[in-house]
């Protein structure tokens, strides 16, 4: 499964929800969050008057409670100590709920598949995994077409009154996977950012009702962009074989001496050991 992808260290951020403030930007190093002198909670300078520490570097965001924090929690999990965080990972404090969003754009549907009939493929090998709310812990493969709503029918069943009945459905096309809204009135969150129709990455979290989330898990080359090596021609799969032959017999001679000294070795050992 590919692991958690992490975006550029620049462009990690901290959401203060219910502000109108700026996202607080994140980047590598120590950032100690607490209240400030007009009594609102962010960045602080030190760690001093901190309750969170947030550690940022190229590996991901590790948070640090302070022993005078209480009812810390990531995603309604408490948390007492420590623990890493993905990006989209809420996390409440002294009252305060904040979210860790990435600054990257969503990544919107292909023209050509926004109003094009579902040629739905599948693969079972990726996984929408439940990391809170109802589902956490369960695992929903894409076998098939997702529905995430009210309805009965709905695989992703939210039971609650004001969720719409069809709120999404999570599908894949070749080897992109896709999140279609479906009329929806809030629409769903992609790593802490408001998203509709959206083509999601391994790693990416997905967050429906506020409460319900989901990591995309798949295979490393589903969905990342990056250029796979051109494929050889025929005249140069032979010179490749042709140099690996060739290296393995340069190999073979010095392979055939170290195991004649180390049998001398024994030998020798056990000469000397009978002789005793």
């Amino acid at each position: 499964m590919g692991s958690a992808r992490l975006p550029p260290v620049d462009e990690i951020r901290l959401r203060f929800a219910g502000t109108a403030g700026a996202d607080a930007p994140l980047g590598a190093g120590m950032h100690a969050i607490g209240r400030g002198a007009d009594g609102a909670l962010g960045l602080v300078d030190g760690d001093r008057n901190g309750l969170l520490q947030f550690c940022v570097d190229r590996r991901g965001v590790w948070m640090t409670v302070h022993e005078s924090a209480r009812g810390v929690h990531v995603n309604g999990r408490p948390v007492k100590r420590m623990a890493m965080l993905r990006v989209g990972d809420s996390v409440y404090v002294d009252g305060v709920e904040m979210v860790l969003v990435s600054g990257e754009p969503i990544a919107p549907l292909p023209a050509e598949l926004s109003n094009a009939p579902v040629d739905f493929a599948t693969d079972p090998r990726i996984v929408l995994r439940g990391v809170g709310g109802r589902y956490h812990g369960r695992s929903f493969t894409l076998e098939r077409p997702r529905l995430v709503g009210r309805a009965g029918d709905a695989d992703i069943r939210i039971d609650d009154p004001a969720f719409p009945e069809r709120h999404a459905r999570i599908d894949l096309s070749g080897d992109t996977i896709l999140l279609r809204d479906l009329g929806s009135s809030d629409g769903s969150l992609v790593n802490g950012q408001p998203a509709r129709d959206a083509v999601l990455r391994p790693g990416d979290q997905v967050v429906f009702d506020a409460h319900h989330r989901f990591v995309v898990e798949a295979p490393a080359r589903t969905n990342l962009h990056h250029d796979a090596p051109p494929p050889l021609d025929d005249e140069a799969e032979e010179t490749t074989q042709s140099s690996l032959r060739q290296s393995g017999a340069r190999r073979l001679p010095w392979l055939l001496l170290a195991a004649l000294m180390i049998a001398g070795a024994l030998s020798a050992l056990l000469l000397f050991g009978t002789s005793t």
